[in-house]
């Protein structure tokens, strides 16, 4: 499957200092997922002390990164 990074996706991965290599390897092999809102979904990894939350798009394909960000491992 093909990946893109919507503008507020690539604009989060310089801001948080997120890389692609983590973004990817959550959506590829999450933890856990979660059905999202829009049809979206939450792919979740806990990447050393913190869980790494990715929200996305699937079509047939192509996952579409909408936006990811790093929480406190236990928050959701």
């Amino acid at each position: 499957m093909k990946i893109i990074y919507s503008d507020h996706a690539k604009q989060n991965m310089v801001e948080r200092r997120i890389s692609s290599k983590e973004v990817e390897s959550t959506i590829l092999n999450p933890e856990k997922l979660i059905d999202s809102k829009k049809g979206r979904m939450i792919a979740q990894k806990t990447i050393g002390n913190r869980l790494l939350r990715v929200i996305y798009k699937e079509t047939e394909k192509v996952y579409i990164i909408v936006t990811f960000y790093y929480t406190k491992v236990g928050r959701y």
